[in-house]
C-alpha cells in the first residue's frame, strides 16, 4: 500500500491548528497554527501549508460534546471541511476531536516539566499539538 501524507487541521473560531503525518511512520507532528478570522480562515497561510508539504488528503476534526452529540463548532467545522476539498481537491477524513486539547496540553505540560521544551505554552502550541493527537489518532485507524 501506498504511504500517504496527510496534513491535520484542529478547527477553532480563532486558529486552527495543523499537524502532519504519514501513513508508513504512523507519526505526527505539530506544524504551525494559522488564524481564523470572523470571516474566513487564513487562507494563504493554509495554501503555503499545502504546497509545502504536498498531502495527499486532510484530516480535520469533528467537535463533538462528552455525551457525543454535535459541538456548538461543528456546523463551523463542516462547513470548514467542505472548504479544504473544495480549494485543494483533497479527501478530507473527519475524526472525533474529543479530548484532543486537554491530551495536547496535558504532553506539552510534561514536555515543559522535564526540560524537553523550553519556551512557554502559547494557545496556538496547544492547538497544533491537539491537530497532531487527532492525526496519531487517524493514523492508528488505518489499514
Amino acid at each position: 500500500m501506498k504511504t500517504r501524507l496527510a496534513l491535520a487541521c484542529d478547527f477553532g473560531q480563532r486558529r486552527i491548528g495543523l499537524a502532519s503525518g504519514n501513513t508508513l511512520t504512523r507519526a505526527a507532528a505539530p506544524r504551525t497554527t494559522v488564524a481564523h478570522h470572523a470571516d474566513a480562515p487564513d487562507w494563504p497561510a493554509i495554501d503555503r501549508e499545502v504546497r509545502a508539504l504536498g498531502p495527499d488528503l486532510l484530516v480535520v476534526g469533528a467537535p463533538y460534546n462528552a455525551d457525543g452529540s454535535p459541538g456548538s463548532l461543528a456546523p463551523s467545522a463542516d462547513a470548514f471541511a467542505r472548504a479544504l476539498s473544495e480549494r485543494y481537491g483533497l479527501r478530507v477524513d473527519r475524526i472525533d476531536e474529543r479530548y484532543s486539547s486537554t491530551a495536547a496540553a496535558s504532553l506539552l505540560r510534561e514536555q515543559r516539566a522535564s526540560g524537553q521544551r523550553k519556551r512557554p505554552l502559547g494557545k496556538g502550541d496547544i492547538d497544533s499539538a491537539a491537530a497532531a493527537v487527532m492525526l496519531a489518532s487517524w493514523l492508528e485507524q488505518q489499514p
